[in-house]
């Protein structure tokens, strides 16, 4: 019988048969990633196949330029075996996020490096505005380049969700107008010649902090997004959850408050109408401070402004029992929380948060904070859209994985996994 890994601990596991060549390819280049520079015994422990399988996987993989052969590793006797990274030049994607009030692009290689970054405020945020600034920007970021520029293997493009639902898309200041029944993907993939991906930007972050951020170490955790709104990513078993429509994580409409504020979606008492950006916003705006950037909201917050600290005190006590719902119906690694806000502004909510509810995450053993600050920052959302097209390139299905150990014969799966 296998033992089963411990929580927190990767376990990335490949299969023998030649027909999940593909799936196996994943594999490699998810343990380089995390591991590399690595030699191919290594890579074979941890992807579970067998070293002949690796050296043909790796072989092909230095030949498609997606990694690159590096020194060998003097250890005891014998040939010192030959270390292998990714490769930065191998390729590399783009990451758009639409905001309700600019546009974030960024060039990302597959070493994860971001290689060019742009912001344009936008004064409308409807298609026929949107959709020509992204071209004219990914443009403008591939000339920042120095030539030649690796190959685009993809576009991530994310936006607020939730996608077309009647009465909570292209609604309100936390949304994008015009939206309701416009196929995004469809559109962009014919304007830019190339794979699109789309997503909702808390999904997108979870993927970006999965990749690059706090949660490298972790398969299974939830991030409470900062964005205009309020958002929450899933991540399943090193993977996004989406829901049936890609509206999954649409927290922001929970309702916390009966007869509660009002929210743009229409109801009372939704949280995104206590935490969220939008909400401290508005209430600078109430007490006569407007148009409030990033910069001027970590120096009030620097400042101890009384409606920013008044904000924190709020928002973490209608957030903080979200944070233990989380854990009892995902039983999650960690929860993070991360987007659009300051560090240390976040800092400042999530120490008010504690102690947070009991919770199926209250273990004495628990190794990590219930809940962890994000490390990707302000451009957390389109990181992680230009990490979507890596996740698909570089990341095993699990799904294919599962199909794959249910054919083999329970000596091969032993092997394999």
């Amino acid at each position: 019988m296998s033992k089963r890994p411990k929580a927190g601990i990767q376990s990335t596991i490949g299969s023998n048969p030649e027909r999940n060549r593909s799936h196996n390819r994943r594999v490699v280049l998810d343990v380089v990633r995390q591991f590399g520079p690595v030699g191919r015994m290594e890579i074979s422990r941890h992807a579970h196949l067998s070293t002949q399988a690796v050296s043909n996987i790796v072989e092909e993989l230095v030949a498609d330029g997606l990694l690159i052969r590096g020194e060998r590793l003097r250890a005891g006797r014998g040939l010192p075996p030959i270390q292998f990274a990714v490769n930065p030049e191998g390729g590399m994607t783009a990451g758009v996020e639409i905001a309700a009030d600019h546009i974030s692009t960024l060039l990302v290689d597959i070493g994860g490096r971001v290689r060019a970054q742009r912001t344009l405020s936008i004064p409308r945020n409807d298609p026929e505005a949107v959709l020509p600034a992204i071209k004219t920007e990914i443009t403008a970021a591939q000339a920042q380049l120095k030539s030649p520029a690796p190959q685009l293997l993809g576009v991530g493009v994310v936006m607020p969700g939730p996608f077309n639902v009647e009465g909570m898309t292209s609604v309100g200041p936390t949304t994008l107008s015009g939206w309701l029944d416009f196929d995004a993907s469809a559109e962009l993939g014919h304007m830019l010649g190339a794979p699109i991906a789309l997503e909702n930007d808390a999904t997108a972050a979870a993927v970006g902090e999965r990749l690059y951020g706090a949660a490298k170490a972790f398969k299974n955790f939830c991030l409470i997004y900062f964005g205009r709104g309020l958002g929450l990513g899933i991540m399943i078993d090193g993977r996004p959850y989406r829901g049936a429509n890609g509206n999954a994580g649409e927290i922001g409409h929970v309702l916390v408050e009966k007869g509660g504020r009002l929210c743009s979606c229409g109801q009372h008492g939704c949280l995104e109408a206590y935490a969220s950006l939008q909400a401290l916003t508005e209430r600078l705006a109430a007490a006569g401070i407007r148009r409030v950037d990033y910069a001027h909201l970590e120096r009030l917050h620097h400042e101890k402004h009384p409606v920013v600290e008044t904000w924190i005190q709020e928002a973490a006590g209608y957030l903080a029992p979200q944070i233990a719902m989380l854990e009892n119906l995902f039983d999650p690694e960690a929860v993070v929380i991360g987007g659009a806000l300051p560090p240390s502004l976040l800092d400042d909510l999530t120490r008010t948060m504690q102690p947070l509810p009991l919770s199926v995450a209250s273990r004495r053993n628990r190794s990590e904070a219930r809940l962890i600050g994000g490390k990707t920052g302000r451009l957390t959302a389109a990181l992680g859209a230009a990490a979507l097209p890596l996740l698909e390139t570089m990341t095993p299905r699990l799904d294919t994985a599962h199909a794959a150990h249910r054919e083999q014969p329970a000596e091969e799966v032993s092997l394999a996994g």
